[in-house]
């Protein structure tokens, strides 16, 4: 399991609809600006699928993040699992004016922990500096 994190300066509700809502998630959902998010779709509910699409903007290479929802619990917790069969846990923490975000998830076999660990960390300062400048 490898665990990232990063604090926001936004309140839960602004935190929470940036991460959950589609027209959001296009903007932030990418570790670089070589990359972008053209289409996501999300059915925030427990049981509810999620498909989110990451592409190279040169077109070379993309992926879709997608799998199933196993518990959603409003501005506190998300659980889900990927359709390559590894689960991940998102906690929404509320101190004051900031959300601290904490992302937990199983590792996958092509890519080094220390990868992933950048990736991961990298696409959640990319939602920080998005939610950021639009609260």
């Amino acid at each position: 399991m490898i665990t990232v994190e990063t604090t926001i300066n936004a309140d839960i509700v602004t935190v929470w609809d940036c991460w959950t809502k589609p027209e959001h998630i296009t903007k932030w959902n990418f570790a670089s600006d070589d990359w972008h998010c053209p289409k996501a779709e999300n059915d925030l509910k427990n049981k509810g699928k999620f498909s989110w699409r990451m592409e190279a903007k040169d077109g070379s290479m993309g992926f879709d993040y997608s799998g199933t929802y196993l518990d959603v619990m409003k501005h506190e917790c998300i659980s889900l699992k990927m359709d390559d069969g590894r689960r991940a846990e998102i906690e929404f923490f509320e101190d004051d004016e900031y959300t601290t975000i904490s992302e937990t998830f199983e590792a996958e076999d092509s890519h080094s922990e220390e990868q992933q660990r950048a990736g991961w960390q990298a696409i959640l300062e990319n939602f920080k500096k998005y939610v950021e400048s639009v609260k």
